[in-house]
Formats: structure tokens, sequence, C-alpha cells
């Protein structure tokens, strides 16, 4: 069975919900105790800082069941609290803040070089996505999987949606997360590749054009990791639903197995242009759950439901080998009964009119 992880990047927020830059401070409050680590001394699980001041990121240890994803999950987002607690403030999973805020960029050298060349694009990254990692047995497997995933990932931009707001606003989006992060060169679906030697070339050329400041820019909607034998796929929102997350870890765990399987069968990769998926990832962003999804393979406009119920009958074999249908099936049945976490979201205010209120609920549904 493929092991999995996930990468979370927290809003630090005070009792106003107010992003706070903070994360400097609350990391001083994390020892070593804290990281987990593989026989080997390397770091399986951790809090960390991010691009903003305002933000922690976390990391669970590889897992194999879903169980003990969600107790991965719950561990680390405890830790990442604590931290911000110290600092009179609480981590939550928001992937973009209700209120308005100015966000900081932590001082680092790297990611100082990263404002001085890109300006208010990276300013304005104040960001939380939710990353999945999925092992690979080697990196021709890996590539083969990205070119057979990439017309379903926009389904997974639709699930996971949970940044209505921006500056105080409404948006109009369901994931503005998503049209944020788009404003990166380097953001987006990518063509099949072929082969890993294509994949390793595309990367290069584009690094070596000088825009990005290193393949770590390299921002695809699924990747080959840099650190992991992994698929790592990037195009969800961070969401504070743990069971959104555990869903969305399925998803792609069974994508990568049906992917891998495809290949070793000899099956080609689906020919989606890539402008397709560009229109699907927008509409998922736009849309959420709410009305219709693009249909990729098709071209043409589906109920949001049926899209996605598309995905969960794509992967249901691997689905079914690693036991996770029951819980993915229940979980999608209460996505599309209840809405997304961006639906709660404008359901809080429009129930209290406040935004401080929105992060309060979402933290609370955080750490739930």
């Amino acid at each position: 069975m493929r092991t999995m992880g996930v990468e979370e990047e927290l809003l630090i927020v005070d009792g106003n919900g107010e992003p706070r830059a903070v994360a400097a401070a609350a990391l001083r409050a994390i020892d070593e105790s804290q990281q987990a680590t593989d026989s080997q001394g390397d770091v399986t699980g951790a809090v960390v800082g991010e691009l903003m001041l305002q933000q922690l990121e976390t990391g669970t240890r590889p897992c194999r069941t879903l169980a003990e994803l969600s107790d991965e999950l719950g561990t680390w987002r405890r830790r990442a609290d604590e931290a911000a607690r110290t600092t009179g403030c609480r981590a939550v999973a928001l992937a973009t803040s209700p209120v308005p805020v100015v966000p900081e960029t932590t001082s680092s050298p790297r990611y100082r070089r990263m404002a001085e060349e890109f300006g208010l694009t990276e300013a304005e990254q104040l960001v939380c996505g939710c990353h999945v990692h999925v092992s690979v047995e080697s990196d021709e497997e890996g590539v083969a999987v990205l070119d057979r995933i990439r017309g379903w990932l926009p389904v997974l931009v639709a699930l996971s949606a949970n940044s209505p707001y921006w500056q105080g606003v409404d948006t109009g989006y369901a994931s503005f997360r998503s049209q944020i992060w788009r404003r990166w060169p380097s953001a987006g679906a990518t063509d099949v590749f072929g082969s890993v030697e294509t994949y390793r070339g595309a990367v290069h050329a584009m690094v070596a054009t000088g825009t990005l400041l290193d393949e770590g820019m390299v921002y695809f909607d699924a990747r080959l990791s840099r650190a992991y034998p992994t698929v790592e796929v990037r195009v969800a929102d961070v969401s504070p639903d743990r069971e959104v997350v555990v869903l969305i870890a399925a998803l792609v765990r069974g994508l990568v197995d049906t992917s891998a399987a495809e290949w070793r069968a000899g099956t080609q990769p689906p020919a989606v242009p890539t402008m397709l998926i560009h229109l699907a990832t927008w509409r998922a962003g736009r849309a959420g759950l709410t009305g219709d999804l693009v249909d990729v393979f098709t071209g043409m406009p589906r109920p949001a439901a049926e899209v996605v119920r598309s995905l969960v009958d794509h992967v249901r074999a691997a689905l079914d080998a690693a036991g996770d249908t029951a819980l993915v099936e229940r979980v999608v049945d209460r996505i599309l009964h209840e809405g997304t976490t961006a639906d709660r979201q404008r359901a809080v205010l429009a129930e209290t009119g406040e935004l401080s209120d929105v992060v309060r609920d979402m933290v609370d549904l955080t750490h739930r």
C-alpha cells in the first residue's frame, strides 16, 4: 500500500480573527522533541515557517491508512496551535484571511529575493494550501502518474474550496486562493511529459530563463517532490474539516494507484488540452460545488455532483483495494449535501454579520 503524507499551511490569528505576524516567536516555542524523526534521524513530521510571518506549515509523517493520517493531522495541528498560543494567537486552517490584512514576508534571503523579484504577486501570497504526497516506486512511474492525473485535479479544487473572502470582501469565488496562487509564472496545469527526461528538461528550461529563483519555484499543480520519492499534488485549499483533508488524500492516492496501473498496462494518457484544464480549474475555484463544473474529458459543463462521482468511480478499484471506499463515499455524500467550507463561511457571515465570527468558527472546526 502506498504511503501518503500531507503538508498544511495554517494562518496565525488573534482573538479578533486578524492574522498576526508572529511566526518567528511561535516557532521559538517548538523544540526538537515536538518533531517526528525516522530511524535515520531525518525529520518526518514538523511545524515550520512559511513565506509569510502570519503562517505556519505542518507536515505529517508518511501514513498507510486514512485513520493514521487523520490522527497525524490532529497531532500537528495541535502542535502548531500550541506554538501559536504562546503568542496569544491560534492556528487555523483558512486558505485566505476573511478579515483585511497586510501580509509580512518572512525575513530570509530566499524570501527577500522573491519579494524583490515578484513585487505585488509575492506581497499578496498570504494563502494557505494543502499538499498531498503519495509514494511512487521511481521517477518514471511518477511522471507517468503526472501525465494521467492532470485532468482530474480541478475536481479537488472544488471539493476543498475554503477561501471565499479576500481583504474583507466576498470575492464571488469558492476558492479565491486558487486565483491568487496562479499569479506565479510557473503555477498551473502542465502538458503531458511522456518521460522523465522531458519532465527534467522542462524544469531545467524554466529555471534557465532566470524567471524562477530555483527548482523550488516550479509550482506545477502536481510535480515530483524534490525531497521525497513522491508525487506531490498541490491544488487543494487547506481545509479546517479534517475529514475533507483525509478525503483529498484518499482520492490522490487512488489517482496515483489507478494511473500507475494504467501506465503498467500500456494505456496512454488522456489527450486533454492543457488550456481546458486551466478553464476547468478556474470554474472549480469560482463555483466550488455550486452549479456546473467542466468535464475535461468531454469539454462540456456537467453538474458538480456528477463530475465528483465520476472521479470516485474512476479510482474505485484503488479505493476498494486500500479499504478507503466507505469513508470516501460517506464524506463525498456529506459535502455534496452540506456544501464546502466556503459555503459554511458564507453561512456564518449571513447569520452573524461579522467576519471575525467566521474566523472563530473556522478555528473551532480546525481543532474539533
